[in-house]
């Protein structure tokens, strides 16, 4: 789930550093400019997809386990990660981090029963093609 993340986060697979492109400050909310709160969302430009704030605001769950070498010893097509562990992968960023840790391939990790008020998840519909 990784790189469907990613993928997504990089308006459809494009050369990006944050998700909508290379200028932080249009499409998403951080330390420097949140005022160390959330904001609704869609007040920053979407990314090359139309998807909103997956810079900042809040750090998004995602389905995967943690595994710090995860880009070492995965495939780069269809990435398996751990199928289990102690921690979950947050992606994206939140309104309190720096520039650095907004970056579409950045990961975190995080304990999953663990709440606060700068992680999130999004829902999303899949569907297959028949």
């Amino acid at each position: 789930m990784h790189r469907k993340w990613e993928y997504a986060a990089r308006s459809g697979g494009k050369n990006e550093k944050y998700s909508g492109g290379n200028d932080l400050d249009s499409v998403g909310w951080y330390d420097s400019n949140s005022g160390s709160k959330t904001h609704p969302v869609g007040q920053k430009q979407p990314n090359g997809l139309g998807i909103y704030d997956m810079t900042g605001n809040v750090w998004e769950w995602v389905q995967d386990w943690y595994d710090e070498n995860y880009y070492k010893n995965s495939p780069k097509n269809n990435p398996k990660g751990p199928d289990s562990g102690q921690y979950r992968v947050l992606r994206g960023g939140s309104w309190d981090s720096g520039p650095q840790n907004l970056r579409a391939s950045n990961r975190f990790r995080g304990v999953p029963a663990e709440r606060n008020n700068f992680n999130g998840f999004r829902l999303s519909l899949s569907f297959s093609r028949q």
